[in-house]
């Protein structure tokens, strides 16, 4: 239905949600096997789960022993670019942040074992003991009895909504990610009432992405995605270990053995000029299954599409415009229109007219051609952003070949079987 909202639009061969061209074939029968990757433009109305994305071993196991919930056994590393302000949940907070919030909170601290506090507040500071004790933090409060919480989690929100209006204290007086650490409960609280999940800033950082950024999550990295628009980008797979925020089923037990517990957020990075072009940023992760470019053509200009020697898909996010290869193919770009590109596809160049009065930008993703030059990283690694308080701290196969094919030329897809469904994307 063209009227109604869409929260995912997955462009793929994930037998979960398969694309077709225009004719209606499939687009694994013309790439003629899976791609590596899956893309998405998700659009978050309310938070999704607070959830993790098993690494390879991890999918195999869940999806042979629960393939009813883990319908494949791939690891789903993700890589995300903010088409609006995008609210997220990403990674563990530290362990000073999280110590001054249990201090803060009496009802936070009273939905965790005293055993699990002390083992917070007496943590030396070796990283696998800071590790041990973020697990048995994380654990008791994800196996805090729902009585305890539901009445923990209705003292704290009386008690912020109280500090909010009446008692709210002078911005100056108050850091700022307490502020955001409290709105964000209560907005969490009113999108799934009763769900102690909405305690969840308390333990996660949370983050504020600016159109054009990026941020990279790994296997078994804890997130939840609150509010915006994004480009998504993943390892083909379906696999989600949820534990709260959600109706759906949840593996809280998966979910806590799972976790690498790592500290910090990912890395911010607003993406690279590629080709030596400053007209198409490169997004690139530290997996070989995908990478995303952003192109811009500005009206009046053209751009070339870089050569590939494995096969893409792009897809049009702003503006309009045309495109000429030497196979004498065009195609008139609109909003929201998506197509494939097979490997060793004659270059395509983007054309706007100067009449127009803004830029043709497309999201263009494919299997990862700069695994040696990675623009992002996970929360284990290197990162240029070390959490709200910024406190001082003590290669993969891309994936199997495919067969030939016979086409050489650009296809537009269709985005479900038999169905061509327009999907506004926001301006960035």
């Amino acid at each position: 239905d063209p009227d109604s909202p869409y929260a995912e639009l997955w462009l793929g061969t994930h037998p979960s949600g398969p694309t077709t061209l225009r004719d209606g074939t499939t687009l694994e029968s013309v790439v003629g096997g899976q791609l590596p990757f899956l893309f998405k433009i998700l659009s978050a109305g309310k938070a999704l789960s607070i959830q993790a994305h098993p690494c390879k071993d991890g999918a195999k196991r869940l999806h042979l022993e629960n393939p009813t919930n883990y319908g494949d056994d791939n690891h789903k590393p993700e890589l995300a670019v903010a088409l609006t302000p995008f609210e997220a949940m990403c990674g563990f907070r530290r362990l000073e942040e999280i110590a001054i919030l249990i201090k803060k909170h009496p009802e936070f601290a009273a939905c965790i074992s005293n055993e699990a506090k002390l083992a917070i507040f007496l943590c030396s500071r070796d990283e696998d003991d800071k590790k041990k004790a973020l697990r048995m933090l994380f654990q008791s409060f994800m196996s805090c009895p729902v009585e305890t919480s539901q009445v923990q989690l209705k003292k704290l929100l009386k008690r912020l909504q109280k500090e909010q209006s009446v008692d709210h204290v002078h911005p100056h007086e108050e850091p700022p990610w307490e502020r955001k650490c409290a709105r964000a409960i209560l907005r969490l609280a009113q999108q799934f009432p009763g769900d102690s999940g909405a305690m969840a800033p308390f333990l996660l950082n949370y983050l504020l992405i600016a159109p054009g950024e990026s941020f990279y999550m790994a296997a078994n990295e804890p997130h939840a995605y609150v509010a915006g628009e994004i480009i998504e980008c993943m390892a083909c797979s379906d696999n989600v270990v949820r534990a709260g925020l959600t109706p759906k089923f949840k593996d809280v037990d998966n979910l806590v053995n799972m976790l690498t517990y790592s500290m910090g957020g990912p890395t911010i990075n607003a993406g690279t000029p590629a080709y030596g072009d400053d007209r198409i940023m490169r997004y690139t992760p530290p997996t070989g299954e995908f990478e995303v470019m952003i192109i811009t053509c500005n009206p009046g200009e053209d751009i070339t599409l870089p050569a590939l020697s494995v096969p893409a898909i792009f897809v049009v996010l702003e503006g309009s415009g045309n495109t000429d290869n030497e196979e004498g193919q065009r195609l008139v770009m609109r909003p929201g229109r998506s197509y494939y590109m097979p490997e060793h596809c004659p270059q395509l160049t983007l054309a706007v007219n100067d009449s127009k009065r803004g830029p043709l930008k497309i999201a263009l993703a494919h299997e990862n051609q700069h695994l040696d030059e990675p623009t992002l990283a996970c929360a284990e690694d290197s990162k240029q952003w070390g959490g709200e308080f910024a406190l001082p701290a003590p290669t993969s196969n891309p994936g199997t070949p495919r067969s030939p094919n016979k086409y050489v030329g650009v296809r537009e897809l269709n985005l479900k079987p038999g169905v061509t469904v327009p999907f506004k994307v926001p301006k960035l």
